[in-house]
């Protein structure tokens, strides 16, 4: 029996996942998409407020970033901020289903703040990245007593 010619560029192979930087003009498109998942990541962690995010997410002064093959698999947000001393992209948001899907493509977040003359990659999350995330350490803690 003769083999079913297969359609130009198909693959046996699932899909791949991409990193797409939402360009700022069109994130109020994307945002309703994945404002669930930045919002359970923020307060999982409530390291921050869901609506100073999405407000700086929305107005231009931060990034999102979306994982896709077809669907979106994760959302992130970024911010860039000046110390003192250095230029420094802080992750303040990440989420999603199969994180061995999207994980690898943190590499691209850090290209991006490499561009733009950031020291370091920050990520504002749960104690557990850290056993996830080669090349990135606990450099400070928050210690916390409920009242």
């Amino acid at each position: 029996m003769p083999a079913t010619p297969r359609p130009t560029g198909f693959s046996a192979l699932p899909a791949s996942v991409e990193l797409i930087c939402v360009d700022p003009k069109r994130v109020h498109e994307i945002w309703p998409l994945v404002a669930d998942l930045i919002h359970g990541a923020i307060r999982r962690t409530n390291l921050s407020h869901t609506a100073d995010i999405e407000t700086d997410t929305l107005h231009g002064d931060g990034l999102l970033w979306i994982a896709w093959d077809g669907a979106i698999k994760a959302a992130a947000t970024t911010s860039l901020v000046r110390t003192d001393r250095d230029k420094i992209c802080i992750l303040t948001a990440c989420a999603g289903a199969d994180m061995k899907l999207w994980l690898p493509l943190l590499g691209r977040i850090e290209a991006y703040a490499k561009a733009e003359g950031c020291a370091c990659v920050r990520i504002y999350g749960r104690r557990g990245w850290a056993r996830v995330l080669d090349g990135y350490h606990t450099e400070h803690i928050i210690l916390e007593r409920p009242l």
